[in-house]
C-alpha cells in the first residue's frame, strides 16, 4: 500500500507533489488523447504552482525515455523469456507495449519530474489555508 507522504505516492497517484490533496490534472481517463497531460495551473489546497516556469516539463522527455525503456525491457523480458517466443514476436510485444502504455508514461515521466524540483510539506495546505483566511479578513 502506497504511504501518503513519500514521493512514490505522488508519483504513482499524480497528486500535488506538495500536499498530495488533489490530483495536478483535470482529466482523470489517461485515454483521452487531447486532455491526458492537461495539467491544473495551481493545488487549490496548497497553492503551489504545477507550471513553474514556461515548458517546463519539457525535462520528462529525458526522464520519458527512461521510464519508456523500462517499459520495453519488462515487454522483452515477460514476452522472450517467460514464454520462450521468437525476436519477431518480442518486437511486436515491444512495441504494442509502448504504443498502449504511452499515456502512462508520459504522465509518470512528468510525475517525476516535477517531484524532482517540489518536496512534501506535510503542514502546506494548513499554512496556505491559514494564508488565505488572514488576506480575506484584511480585504473585508
Amino acid at each position: 500500500m502506497l504511504k501518503k507522504g513519500t514521493r512514490l505516492y505522488s508519483i504513482l497517484t499524480g497528486s500535488c507533489p506538495k500536499c498530495q490533496e488533489e490530483s495536478m490534472y483535470t482529466y482523470k481517463n489517461l485515454y483521452h488523447p487531447a486532455k491526458t497531460l492537461k495539467i491544473n495551473e495551481r493545488c487549490s489546497h496548497c497553492g503551489t504552482k504545477y507550471k513553474i516556469e514556461p515548458s517546463f516539463f519539457y525535462g520528462a522527455m529525458y526522464v520519458s525515455y527512461g521510464v519508456g525503456t523500462a517499459f520495453a525491457v519488462a515487454a522483452f523480458i515477460i514476452s522472450f523469456v517467460f514464454f520462450g517466443s521468437g525476436l519477431k514476436t518480442a518486437f511486436i510485444a515491444i512495441m504494442a507495449t509502448l504504443v498502449v502504455f504511452m499515456p502512462v508514461i508520459m504522465r509518470v515521466s512528468r510525475n517525476i519530474w516535477i517531484n524532482f524540483f517540489i518536496h512534501y510539506d506535510p503542514a502546506a495546505a494548513e499554512n496556505y489555508r491559514k494564508q488565505h483566511k488572514t488576506v480575506e479578513k484584511q480585504t473585508v
